[in-house]
């Protein structure tokens, strides 16, 4: 057992996110378009998302007490954003309402093959302060598990592991979206960073086009200061470099018919299981078949299965 699986210093079971919230905008295309070019859309869906709340509710649905650090505007979209995160039993005690900037929004294009592309505007996202971090501190000390992303202000989301690490808890950044490499006094303070295979390329600077480039792009985080890293490819699997060693963990073959989410899914199946105190493969493994489904199915939030529905695929 890892020195990350024995952490767990009160909290069993149970998840705080710090991160975003967006209301997605999303359009079904043919094709993705080339820049300059205009397609005509097959139809138009505005589902909750935002990387935060994606992981919030995976982790919810699979089996985590889940608590909720962050921002919205005070706007229709914010409104309906809180609802659909305590329709899910979410705390939101810790996610305030931003009154000068409007709840952020990602606009997603996905082609017939289940590939996307996105753009996000921060909105409320972007006022999320290290100061919010400081007052619900005690959201991340009822927590096991932590998780952030990049979709919220740098300064925060350092303030977020400074404080998961200074507490003991088990902390996940997923670097999305990634723009370059980490500060170097970040990864220290993480304990399984999951990047996908274009963020670990840019974390690095190593072209990350195979397992095997994987492996050596996630070895060099680890000689960085992160203690295990997960890089998820997608149809080709994840490659985990662990304290254990390294592994390459198979996908599960499915028929994709939408991969927004597919990521957070995945990162917040594995923290509920790391809170469960689950050994690190067999909670990738779980998080693969969470993913594996929410892939065959269309949106963020609305693809992320249930406990129960993944029992079922056993």
């Amino acid at each position: 057992m890892t020195e990350t699986n024995t952490r767990q210093a009160g909290g069993e079971g149970t998840v705080a996110v710090v991160g975003s919230l967006n209301m997605d905008l999303v359009v079904r295309v043919p094709r993705l378009p080339v820049a300059g070019e205009t397609l005509a859309g097959h139809t138009f869906a505005q589902v909750p998302g935002g990387k935060g709340g994606n992981q919030a509710v995976a982790a919810a649905r699979l089996g985590a007490r889940v608590a909720m650090i962050g921002r919205v505007g005070a706007d229709g979209n914010g409104a309906a954003l809180r609802a659909r995160l305590e329709a899910e039993a979410i705390d939101c005690s810790a996610l305030a309402t931003c009154e000068h900037a409007p709840t952020g929004v990602a606009l997603i294009s996905v082609d017939e093959a289940g590939r996307n592309t996105i753009v996000i505007v921060a909105g409320s996202n972007g006022e999320l302060t290290p100061g919010d971090i400081a007052l619900h501190e005690a959201a991340l000390a009822q927590a096991s598990v932590l998780v952030c992303q990049l979709e919220t202000p740098p300064a925060t989301v350092q303030a977020a592991l400074e404080t998961g690490r200074r507490l003991g808890k088990t902390v996940i950044l997923n670097p999305a979206p990634a723009v370059g490499p980490l500060p170097d006094a970040w990864l220290p303070l993480i304990d399984y960073l999951i990047p996908n295979e274009v963020e670990a390329a840019e974390l690095t600077g190593m072209p990350v086009g195979s397992p095997q480039q994987a492996g050596e792009a996630a070895r060099a985080l680890r000689s960085r200061g992160a203690r295990n890293v997960l890089i998820t490819l997608g149809a080709s699997g994840v490659l985990a470099a662990l304290e254990a060693g390294t592994t390459h963990f198979e996908a599960p073959r499915v028929v994709a018919v939408d991969t927004t989410a597919a990521g957070d899914t995945f990162i917040g199946a594995f923290a509920a299981q790391l809170a469960r105190a689950t050994p690190v493969e067999a909670a990738v493994r779980f998080a693969q078949r969470a993913a594996a489904l929410s892939v065959t199915r269309a949106g963020a939030q609305p693809s992320i299965p249930t406990l129960t529905e993944l029992d079922a695929m056993r």
